[in-house]
């Protein structure tokens, strides 16, 4: 359940879904099911996981998956303009 912004230097909480911005992301299958009763089929599962970051923070930053660290709070990149 989503409480407070993802960035952990901010102690904004979550109140309303027309603030900020909220990331779903689905986290790499660890272990596996049964799909039948007879355990014939095995699938993968997967786990979906809700994070939100507050408006302050949505401005300069935004969520990235690492392999193995798990997601992680990440500036935003400034756009360059180019000349054409």
């Amino acid at each position: 359940m989503v409480s407070k912004c993802a960035n952990p230097e901010c102690a904004a909480t979550f109140r309303y879904f027309h603030t900020g911005k909220l990331f779903r992301v689905e986290s790499p299958a660890v272990a596996l099911h049964d799909t039948h009763d007879d355990g014939s089929m095995k699938k993968p599962m997967r786990r979906l996981e809700f994070f939100w970051l507050c408006d302050n923070c949505a401005d300069k930053m935004s969520l990235s998956f690492e392999k193995g660290a798990g997601v992680a709070v990440r500036p935003k990149f400034a756009r360059s303009a180019t000349a054409v």
